[in-house]
């Protein structure tokens, strides 16, 4: 099966390098013309567009940073609905509005070919060791086909419904990471308060019933004052954006969602966009990394 790969940040340029290392055939496109080349010394073809990217390949994946950014490599000049043919599979491991996502099913079986929504979890360190949950939305069939594809990227691959459902599952994600992310910084806080020995703490708090995956992974970062991106503020500010707007005009309340979107957007305009979700805790404390 001849694969593109559309989208080589963070996430990208690991996922489609697992897919070469799996023997896939891989057409790859990025905007920075850089991050392709890297690619190329894993036997990646390099493409000059999208358009040229669905011109190689049966399957074609997507994971860019927004709803506009997936719809202009798909639809807009030298996109890939320009050079789909009847049979070919799109598969966007983007996170964006559940609501596009169901046009550009639409749009894309339209022309014949099936369209996923696969958004993934697990971060950079889950993209590079293949490790990621994947949550797809979609035909059954398309699924199945892929789901090959799916296993050399992901550990947790699960069929979620119709199209639009994988977005819909990763919004649930994203409050509960969000908000695990907020509590994990404010424990970390009230230890510093309260004069604590951090490290002891976070090991004794981690093994009881506090335990979780921000705490394992993301609070020993920030003990070491290492806020680099596994995945950025600016984009998970971007997710709860989308999990609000999803929400709108919806009878149940969700404070813990929109406190988060909130305190992720004030990170957002106080520079902080581009650190790792960990470096939520300096729009709470500037001091924090100078303890």
């Amino acid at each position: 099966m001849k694969l593109g790969f559309i989208g080589l940040g963070i996430m990208g340029a690991p996922m489609a390098a697992n897919l070469l290392k799996a023997g896939y055939e891989v057409t790859v496109y990025s905007r920075t013309a850089a991050k392709a080349e890297k690619l190329r010394g894993l036997s990646a073809t390099v493409a000059d567009s999208p358009k040229q990217v669905a011109s190689n390949a049966e399957v074609i994946i997507t994971i860019v940073s927004d709803t506009p950014d997936v719809q202009d490599v798909l639809f807009g000049k030298n996109g890939v609905a320009e050079d789909l043919t009847s049979g070919k599979i799109v598969v966007d491991m983007s996170t964006i509005s559940p609501e596009a996502t169901i046009d550009c099913a639409e749009r894309i079986q339209a022309l014949g070919c099936d369209f996923l929504d696969a958004p993934v979890s697990g971060g950079e360190p889950g993209a590079i060791a293949g490790a990621l949950t994947i949550m797809v939305g979609g035909r059954r069939a398309a699924f199945e086909k892929c789901r090959p594809v799916f296993s050399a990227l992901g550990k947790n691959i699960v069929h979620v419904g119709a199209s639009g459902k994988g977005q819909c599952k990763k919004m649930v994600n994203q409050i509960i990471c969000s908000l695990n992310i907020v509590a994990m910084t404010e424990g970390l806080l009230l230890a510093k308060h309260t004069g604590l020995d951090l490290e002891r703490t976070m090991q004794v708090v981690a093994g009881g019933a506090a335990g979780s995956w921000m705490l394992n992974n993301l609070a020993p970062r920030i003990l070491q004052s290492d806020f680099t991106p596994g995945f950025m503020i600016k984009l998970q500010q971007k997710d709860l954006r989308l999990v609000m707007e999803l929400l709108e005009g919806s009878e149940e309340k969700f404070p813990g969602a929109a406190l988060a979107f909130e305190l992720f957007s004030q990170a957002v305009s106080r520079g902080l966009g581009e650190q790792g979700t960990q470096g939520l805790i300096n729009l709470m404390s500037e001091e924090f990394a100078k303890r």
